[in-house]
């Protein structure tokens, strides 16, 4: 548990980041470059991965977890998370903010549904999951490669951010 409800996680806020670092060592120990963040109640649904926003794909429905308000939420609201969603369902994508749970997940791996997670956030912009290990099992996403729409959705964004695709958002600000 990164952080719980009525805490931080729902602000940018600097004690989000330590109470994650002693989780991220012991990650890089047993060989994973993030932690996978649950819910602080059950510990079964997915909430972020490092310090991103997470999105999974099974089958062609794209899923991230609900972001309540910032005073019940453990989830930050990112920008790069809303402009995921904007580009997915303008690509005629299926896309729905619910909860997704461990089960879920495992279930979707094993009938070979799993086609996609990563995480999203500011800085890296989308940082896909290649495998993800769970109470002993290692789940292996996409053959450890990055999906067809996170590298398009990459893509995308970052062309937007550099000019070098149009802004049909209305996200990039002119600055003189």
């Amino acid at each position: 548990m990164r952080a719980a409800p009525g805490g931080l996680g729902g602000v940018k806020a600097g004690a989000n980041y330590v109470a994650s670092l002693l989780a991220a060592e012991e990650a890089k120990k047993k060989g994973y470059s993030q932690v996978l963040w649950t819910d602080a109640h059950e510990h079964r649904y997915l909430e972020e991965v490092g310090t991103m926003n997470m999105v999974v794909r099974i089958k062609d429905e794209f899923v991230t977890p609900p972001v309540p308000a910032p005073s019940e939420s453990s989830i930050l609201n990112g920008v790069t998370r809303d402009s995921i969603i904007t580009l997915l369902r303008d690509w005629g994508f299926l896309v729905n903010e619910r909860p997704v749970g461990m089960e879920e997940i495992i279930s979707a791996h094993r009938r070979g549904d799993l086609r996609e997670m990563f995480g999203c956030g500011t800085a890296a912009v989308i940082t896909p999951v290649g495998e993800l290990g769970w109470k002993g099992e290692s789940l292996v996403v996409n053959g450890g490669k990055p999906g067809e729409v996170s590298r398009r959705l990459f893509d995308s964004i970052t062309g937007i951010q550099y000019g070098r695709l149009p802004d049909s958002h209305e996200w990039m600000t002119s600055v003189e």
